[in-house]
């Protein structure tokens, strides 16, 4: 048998040539029903579209660009792992590629946007850790560009298409869940002001507070990572954390000689009665690891005697058995991927596209 063609796939789905056409490129205008029988032929037969002739049809690369940030601390960086996966794992469907390269900055970003479309004619960017007076989707909109960017278009007008989670509503499900369970003082463990993201984060805690009559709770504001988080709470638990602050203090970190015995350990009620958080709400699971860390050094035992919930259900955060809020990563990758093939078909309506996904709450032992 020679090798399967677009005919022969449509034979055997018992559809039309143009069907198995829109299938591959256009698989929205597909009813659910046939677009499975369609691509059931295409795995069955292993038919495979002729990528080059397509390029020469259409002047398309099927190649997509994105900037790899920095790596950081290990534990958050993870959910950039898994954006990448499903991403590149969506685009592929398609038969579209995903390019990766580096940049220092936003300014080294938008000239690597221009050698890449000047040597490889990519085709359009996914754009990531969006920020205030972002760089990138100004010089991408000037010159009409087509992408797409996982992360809101913070403090300015939705004049591109984005994707994101709704932060604050991930927190606000921690902080209500705190509040069910009978805690009152619910701290916030989070990143310096001007992070959309973090900002967004802190939104969600304080509205929960708010609408369960407890007033503006205990907060302090350091850099993402476990030694941040252990500061934080230190800071917390040492009666430092207010409304609005920032910094962090050196985290305590007893001997074995100091670790308190089973009678002594201070429990949820100890904590209160002393004016010191029963809860924490962390900006990451990141920062909620080095509360637990600074917790568990203090003789408090998280989940016990105080509550610890982070945000982005890390594998660590899975097997530490800490609780968390899940982003749908998957579901912001193939909607990236969705907004950004149409805007290359050239069907974006006048309002660009916007999608905002809802997190869930996965409860653990803390």
């Amino acid at each position: 048998m020679g090798r399967p063609t677009l005919n022969s796939v449509a034979e055997a789905a018992a559809v039309s040539r143009q069907t198995v056409s829109n299938v591959i490129n256009s698989p929205e205008v597909v009813s659910p029903e046939t677009r499975e029988r369609v691509l059931a032929a295409i795995e069955r037969l292993g038919y495979r579209p002729n990528t080059a002739a397509r390029q020469m049809r259409t002047t398309r690369s099927q190649i997509i660009g994105l900037c790899v940030p920095p790596s950081g601390n290990g534990v958050s960086g993870v959910v950039l792992d898994q954006f990448l996966h499903s991403l590149t794992a969506t685009a592929e469907r398609y038969d579209h590629r995903i390019m990766l390269f580096t940049a220092a900055d936003d300014e080294a970003e938008t000239r690597a946007y221009a050698d890449l479309i000047a040597s490889v004619g990519i085709d359009g960017f996914v754009l990531t850790s969006t920020h205030h007076d972002d760089l990138r989707t100004r010089w991408l909109l000037e010159r009409e560009l087509p992408f797409v960017t996982f992360g809101r278009p913070w403090g300015a007008e939705d004049t591109h298409p984005w994707v994101d989670v709704d932060g604050a509503a991930g927190t606000r499900l921690a902080t209500d869940h705190l509040v069910r369970q009978g805690h009152r003082r619910i701290a916030f463990v989070g990143w310096p002001e001007g992070s959309g993201s973090g900002d967004d984060r802190r939104a969600g805690w304080a509205a929960g507070l708010a609408a369960a009559g407890l007033g503006e709770g205990p907060q302090v504001a350091v850099f993402d990572g476990v030694e941040g988080g252990r500061s934080a709470a230190a800071r917390l638990l040492d009666g430092g954390g207010s409304a609005g602050s920032s910094g962090s203090a050196p985290a305590h970190h007893p001997g074995a000689g100091d670790r308190p015995s089973a009678g002594d350990r201070p429990g949820a009620a100890d904590l209160a009665d002393a004016g010191a958080p029963t809860a924490f709400v962390c900006a990451s699971d990141s920062l909620a690891l080095g509360v637990t860390a600074e917790l568990r050094d203090r003789g408090i035992r998280p989940g016990a005697d105080a509550a610890v919930i982070g945000f982005d259900d890390t594998p660590t955060a899975a097997v530490l058995g800490l609780s968390s809020v899940a982003q749908p990563i998957a579901d912001v990758a193939a909607e990236c991927v969705r907004q950004l093939r149409t805007a290359l078909r050239g069907e974006a309506a006048s309002e660009p596209a916007t999608t905002l996904f809802t997190p869930h709450l996965v409860l653990r032992t803390t």
